[in-house]
């Protein structure tokens, strides 16, 4: 009886074995083929985001450098102001120096003012008028007196009227200072947008092949056609018959001279210019001083028509004035357009234009 117990056992034992070994196999059958490649059961992967056309990439280039431009002249306005703020400390700093040496010297004559009354026995030049017996030294000290008691009126109200003026002086340096910190502040926010647009920009001209970056300079040149031959096409140039004046002859004689020098954001030549770096430094070169900065150069310059344009005046472009260009007559501009181009000859009409200015009006 207990043998037999014994062997029912055993093969039980083996029975429950053999079942186990089945179901592991089925368990290992099961992951290869959740492993094993092509299954249907493998994750799906996304699919891949269309490409962009290659006017669509153009456009994208347009205003991430348009916006480049855009915060290089916000960079340029606050470089100049403080360039303008450090000419006023300085200046400021001078009157400060001036007006305690001023203090000094007012102190050492009111000082040898109180010393000469000590010499005179510590009485008041009033008391020792009364004590005199002389008529003749009577009417000479009374004029004398009159004249030192007007004299120390005008040290003393010198003297407030100087510490009156240092401490003004001391004020506005000190908010000079503080409109300088601020516009250094302004001027890395500026430039570090610029060089995330310029970035961003390359980034995508890095992605293109040799013939894909050949063809989109292409579209880039047949858009800016496309915007002249519509500008032209609209009859302006026939009411374009202005002369240069002098002053506007010298300036397109130093832009024509650029021609072929690069672009670099805030840079005023010789080797490099940015649009209104090239704009400002063609009027210098003709003795006229303008606005450093495009948006500054349309803001604060006489407007005229267009019909009524002439070689040297500067025509501004897009909404938010931007971008710059010189005139130069037949229909043209001379401009720094991009990081990436040279000073160049252009269609008047090949941008957006916002409006003419005259700096020699």
């Amino acid at each position: 009886m207990y043998m037999a117990k014994n062997r029912l056992a055993l093969s039980g034992g083996g029975l429950v074995n053999r079942r186990r070994r089945a179901a592991a196999l089925m368990v290992v059958g099961a992951v290869t083929l959740l492993a094993a490649p092509g299954q249907a059961l493998a994750v799906p992967q996304p699919p891949e985001p269309p490409r962009k056309s290659l006017e669509e990439v153009r456009e994208e280039l347009d205003e991430l450098y348009r916006r480049a431009a855009s915060a290089t002249d916000a960079y340029n306005l606050a470089e100049d102001q403080a360039e303008r703020q450090s000419a006023q400390i300085v200046r400021l700093a001078k009157e400060i120096a001036q007006g305690r040496a001023r203090i000094d010297d007012l102190r050492d004559r009111a000082g040898a003012t109180a010393r000469a009354q000590y010499r005179g026995g510590g009485l008041p030049p009033e008391a020792q008028l009364i004590l005199t017996d002389d008529p003749h030294l009577f009417l000479d000290a009374a004029g004398r007196i009159k004249a030192g008691g007007k004299a120390t009126r005008d040290l003393l109200g010198e003297l407030n009227r100087t510490q009156a003026d240092l401490e003004t002086y001391s004020r506005e340096a000190g908010a000079q200072w503080e409109l300088l910190e601020e516009n250094r502040v302004e001027k890395e926010k500026h430039k570090k947008e610029i060089n995330e647009q310029i970035a961003a920009a390359r980034r995508i001209e890095a992605q293109l092949q040799e013939e894909e970056l050949a063809r989109l300079r292409k579209l880039e040149q047949e858009a800016a056609d496309e915007a002249q031959t519509a500008w032209l096409g609209s009859g302006v140039l026939e009411e374009i018959n202005g002369r240069a004046s002098e002053r506007g002859k010298d300036a397109v004689a130093f832009a024509t001279a650029q021609i072929g020098k690069p672009y670099v954001w805030g840079a005023e030549g010789p080797g490099s210019y940015d649009c209104s770096g090239l704009t400002s430094q063609a009027w210098a070169a003709a003795g006229r001083g303008i606005p450093r900065t495009s948006q500054e150069q349309w803001r604060l310059l006489p407007r005229i028509a267009v019909k009524d344009m002439r070689p040297g005046d500067l025509i501004i472009y897009h909404s938010d004035a931007s971008h710059v260009g010189m005139y130069v007559g037949d229909g043209a501009i001379i401009h720094a357009p991009r990081p990436g181009r040279n000073v160049t000859l252009a269609g008047a009409g090949s941008m957006a234009i916002l409006g003419v200015v005259r700096p020699d009006k």
